[in-house]
């Protein structure tokens, strides 16, 4: 009888595996989610107008700091944290804001403990599944190689927790025209990115190890117990990181592309304003 050869207790070979349920399904979605994402954030990133529509401002360009004058669909200059487009900026770039900032949300997701697992598996096939073959390889270099990269992703969580302000202002704006209170369909659609980001972020693994990660004792003193209930309320929402940070992907991206169409005049938001 043939016997299947293993290595550490899994088939070896790539897609080898004695598991009988369709695990590739998983891998399958997860590529063809990030490879929609990437495809639609690279186009958005490219596009150096229709980012606002008055209130609301794309998260994909905020923090807004540079703005090019009179560019179709583009913020009022007073609107930019450091006024008109750079001078310095190369000619053969278009004047995008989001070429500005999203390399900071874009490191904190690459970097990021779930999504690490998700393109290993969909793209490195390293493994494609639990209990899955991977690709074959001559060694595995751990802290020497790609993983000196990933462990920036604690540095990144501070950028992270500033763009959280950044889009809770922009969500508070959201809510006024011309200085009036009102709400239209955009400011539910930012209200529920920014929520979203909440929820990703506070059960991101840095955020719960920088509450309660290194403490020694949890019911010392005041300050230890402080930091243990919000440790077990970070604990809370990591359980379900993963689902966070797909729902936080996917609606960062569907409220560009809201605000987007509505500046290119193609969705009528409908709102209290009129």
């Amino acid at each position: 009888m043939e016997q299947t050869i293993r290595v550490g207790g899994h088939a070896r070979g790539l897609a080898a595996t004695g598991r009988t349920d369709r695990w590739w399904v998983g891998t399958l979605l997860t590529l063809l989610g990030l490879t929609g994402f990437v495809a639609y954030a690279t186009w958005a990133a490219f596009q150096p107008g229709h980012f606002f529509h008055d209130p609301y401002i794309s998260p994909f360009s905020s923090p807004l700091l540079f703005v090019r004058p009179g560019a179709a669909g583009a913020a009022p200059l007073q609107h930019a944290w450091f006024g008109a487009w750079p001078s310095w900026w190369p000619s053969w770039l278009p004047a995008s804001p989001s070429l500005l900032i999203l390399i900071f949300p874009l490191s904190f997701r690459l970097t990021c403990y779930y999504f690490r697992k998700a393109y290993y598996r969909a793209y490195a096939a390293s493994p494609p599944g639990c209990a899955v073959g991977a690709l074959p390889r001559s060694e595995y270099r751990g802290e020497t190689g790609l993983l000196i990269f990933q462990n920036l992703h604690r540095y990144a969580l501070y950028f992270i927790l500033v763009f959280m302000v950044v889009h809770y202002y922009d969500t508070f704006w959201a809510f006024f025209r011309d200085g009036v209170f009102g709400v239209g369909v955009g400011s539910i659609v930012l209200t529920i990115d920014a929520a979203l980001l909440t929820l990703y972020v506070f059960g991101c693994h840095s955020w719960r190890h920088l509450l309660g990660g290194k403490l020694d004792c949890f019911s010392c003193d005041a300050s230890s117990r402080l930091r243990h209930g919000a440790w077990r309320k970070a604990s809370i929402l990591n359980a379900s990181h993963g689902l966070f940070g797909w729902l936080s992907l996917f609606w960062v991206a569907f409220s560009d592309y809201y605000v987007r169409m509505v500046s290119m005049g193609r969705i009528h938001d409908f709102s209290t304003w009129g």
